[in-house]
């Protein structure tokens, strides 16, 4: 079941935030050809959305990293060097932005991921030469010092890749660019030793693709780009025992999609193709009987979306395309 409404800004390549109070944060991305400053909020309640304050800078494929105090943190998402560096937070109970300290290294495109110390892991990604400045630094953010403390460099440069927050506090890294090559790649970060270890190759290149958590530990990554070849491939990551193991097929080849984690441990794909047809669909991965399923299709097709459970396992997926109306749109799928 779908419901659809428009938001005030269309935008693509933006972030989308689950708040405290069950509201959803929209921020940035690409806005008729611009990067956007603006963001704005739903209100699932009401089924309404409201434009908030704008960011101090413009920013597209940045990150958007929730704190344990409520906050947002956000983080890069220019290529201009001066901006690039930035971040800043958005506090929700006030309606404000506010700067944080610099980063060491200007970013796009990269990963953040929050730690169980509430400390915020930001890894790789494109310096300000997108051509060639492909970042292997890692820095990690103390919310409580407001201080960047760099840490080891991962063992590969990327930018495109995944980051997933397993259940010892390690980070696991996947995929994405590796200088002029789409790599197999994976590699640990463990936050307790400080340490990158590399782990398993996965079977198939793949960047721009989604990883997701499953109840059991494993990792789920699902479709992806290798050099315009669109993967419908799937395989899971098993952290106890270090190997990657195939899983069936997508129905169709996706890459800037997104996935989402349901309540009942079923994993919700959307959209993901510049095809139309394909761009859509929707379809449900059952970790149980381990088989794909297509659901209804979405109102309009979407790419470089975002998507976000709500309380009521409902997803909220936002604009996400390149035609002005379908950037404005949001729909809601109800299981």
């Amino acid at each position: 079941m779908l419901t659809n409404n428009l938001t005030f800004y269309p935008r693509w390549s933006h972030t989308a935030s689950v708040l405290s109070n069950g509201s959803v944060l929209v921020v940035g991305g690409t806005q008729n050809d611009s990067i956007a400053i603006t963001a704005e909020l739903y209100d699932p309640s009401s089924n309404t959305w409201t434009v908030v304050a704008n960011m101090t800078y413009p920013r597209v494929r940045h990150t958007a990293s929730m704190l344990p105090n409520g906050s947002v943190l956000v983080v890069g998402g220019s290529e201009d060097e001066f901006i690039g560096i930035t971040a800043e937070l958005y506090d929700p109970s006030l309606n404000t932005w506010t700067l944080v300290a610099n980063m060491t290294y200007p970013r796009i495109w990269h990963t953040a991921s929050v730690l169980s110390n509430g400390s915020v892991l930001v890894v790789g990604g494109i310096g300000t030469d997108f051509e060639s400045l492909f970042r292997a630094t890692a820095e990690l953010y103390d919310p409580s010092l407001n201080t960047w403390t760099l840490v080891p460099n991962m063992v590969y440069p990327r930018f495109g890749h995944t980051a997933s927050v397993l259940s010892n506090v390690s980070v696991l890294l996947v995929g994405g660019h590796l200088l002029d090559y789409i790599p197999t790649t994976a590699e640990l970060y463990d936050s307790s030793s400080n340490i990158w270890t590399v782990v398993a190759n996965m079977t198939y290149r793949r960047w721009s693709h989604t990883a997701s958590v499953l109840s059991n530990g494993s990792v789920l990554v699902v479709g992806g780009n290798e050099d315009e070849f669109i993967r419908i491939t799937a395989e899971l990551y098993d952290p106890s025992s270090n190997t990657w193991t195939l899983v069936p097929n997508m129905t169709y080849p996706r890459w800037g999609h997104t996935a989402s984690v349901l309540s009942n441990g079923s994993v919700l794909v959307v959209g993901g193709s510049e095809d139309e047809f394909i761009g859509i669909t929707a379809e449900l991965y059952d970790p149980s009987s381990n088989t794909w399923t297509l659901i209804a299709n979405m109102t309009y097709p979407r790419f470089v979306h975002t998507a976000s459970v709500l309380s009521n396992d409902s997803v909220l997926v936002v604009s996400g395309c390149e035609d002005e109306l379908c950037e404005m749109t949001a729909e809601r799928i109800y299981f």
